[in-house]
């Protein structure tokens, strides 16, 4: 955890419309790509496709959190990568904070 919210708060649940802000590092910390270049997310909690290991960390976050979460390459990437930055069978690292989260 960089911020955590100790206060008994809702995390995000299927369907739910959620807003976040991420980066993408590989293990060492290098940025593959900003929070500024990714931008604003917004994602529909197990609707949509999307990282597979950040799919289930975000269910863990409430509002306001910020963690870091190290993806093992079979749960992000995979054996191709993005055939851009993230290369072939990476482990990779992502610092997300959760802005929002929105009922179905």
């Amino acid at each position: 955890y960089k911020t955590k919210i100790t206060e008994d708060l809702a995390t995000p649940k299927l369907g739910n419309e959620v807003e976040i802000v991420y980066d993408l590092q590989d293990i060492n910390g290098n940025v593959l790509y900003s929070k500024e270049e990714l931008g604003t997310k917004t994602y529909k909690i197990d609707k949509e496709d999307f990282i597979p290991a950040l799919q289930e960390g975000i269910k863990l976050m409430k509002v306001g959190e910020t963690i870091t979460f190290i993806i093992p390459s079979h749960r992000g990437f995979g054996l191709v990568g993005d055939e851009n930055r993230i290369g072939i069978n990476k482990t990779l690292k992502s610092t997300v904070t959760l802005k929002s989260i929105k009922e179905e």
